[in-house]
């Protein structure tokens, strides 16, 4: 498959966009109609009154994922694309993302609050080129944020403030990180209480990563707050912000985290697995696998009077790798 020109994506990025905003358009009337917007129509009210939420909710995620195929099939027709909806409803598990030109689409991600109407929910678009993003978008339409980046043209948040938010100058990340850093963590679906399984294995990270600093033999990182957003398309966007400074999760699949990627990257962020190697400190620190389910994201960081940005956060990536557990997400073809 031939490279994508800078002028092509630049055009793939502006259709992203605007999808992302008639999408968000379109989740926020199906949320304003569960609130009981007066606007809506009798048929519409009767209906919300019938439905349990979860069947609701169900309706919203299959109809702006049908809205958002159709729309790209009618524009790439010869793009491929993965959709959340879709794949949860297919009989494989493996993973279907290879060298073309890919759209990878969540397009309800923090269902649960969605559900609640706690308003961490949002709309993920990413176009993925040679297993690589390289646009991003993301709505969260309750918050008014509308996140994006495109390769070689930045990150944004509301297409006019450039990603990370704090540039003058973008800090370093701290000296005894991750003491001093906000730690973003998910619970993740698996809660089978079974010793050494992947909630207890988190449970324990998460301990470590809070406890003072000597505290847990050595491990406890002292950091500055905990936050679990629930969505982790949330959490990469907040960490691309620098709000976040580390986020650390398994069990996520690609529409969970295409655009956030694409969009932290593009900021100077670094993603990579979340399980740490045999030998942390002197491991390399390779590039995240898109399917691997295991992400460690640390965010974008200036240099300090010592070490270069990237040295910086490497270092925080040690650190974590030191605190946390192996996590256990295997799947096919990843």
């Amino acid at each position: 498959m031939a490279d994508i020109s800078q002028d092509e994506l630049d055009d793939i990025y502006a259709f992203a966009v605007n999808l992302g905003k008639e999408a968000g358009s379109m989740l926020l009337d199906a949320a304003k109609l569960r609130i009981g917007d007066n606007r809506a129509t009798q048929e519409q009210k009767e209906h919300v009154q019938k439905e349990n939420a979860v069947d609701l909710v169900t309706e919203t995620d299959e109809e702006l994922e049908a809205f958002i195929r159709k729309a790209i099939a009618e524009k790439y027709p010869l793009h491929k694309f993965v959709g959340e909806e879709s794949y949860s409803k297919g009989a494989s598990r493996d993973y279907l993302i290879d060298d073309s030109p890919t759209w990878c689409i969540d397009p309800l991600d923090g269902t649960v609050n969605y559900i609640h109407l706690f308003p961490m929910f949002c709309i993920s678009i990413a176009f993925i080129h040679k297993s690589k993003p390289l646009v991003g978008v993301i709505n969260a339409p309750f918050l008014n944020q509308f996140f994006s980046s495109c390769s070689g043209r930045g990150a944004w948040l509301n297409e006019s403030q450039q990603l990370p938010l704090i540039r003058n100058p973008i800090p370093p990340m701290p000296e005894k990180a991750p003491s001093g850093c906000v730690f973003s963590c998910e619970w993740g679906k698996d809660r089978r209480d079974i010793p050494d399984g992947n909630m207890h294995r988190k449970i324990e990270s998460f301990v470590n990563m809070a406890a003072e600093l000597g505290g847990r033999q050595g491990r406890g990182g002292m950091v500055h707050g905990v936050r679990s957003l629930g969505s982790a398309t949330l959490d990469l966007a907040y960490v691309a912000m620098g709000s976040f400074d580390i986020w650390w999760e398994g069990g996520c699949w690609e529409w969970d985290v295409a655009a956030g990627i694409a969009i932290l990257q593009e900021a100077g962020g670094l993603i990579t697995t979340a399980n740490p190697p045999p030998n942390e400190a002197t491991a390399p620190i390779e590039a995240v696998k898109l399917g691997s389910r295991l992400y460690l994201a640390i965010r974008p960081a200036g240099p300090s009077s010592t070490e270069t940005a990237r040295e910086t956060q490497e270092r925080t990536v040690r650190e974590v790798w030191r605190r946390v557990r192996n996590l256990d997400y295997s799947r096919p073809g990843a």
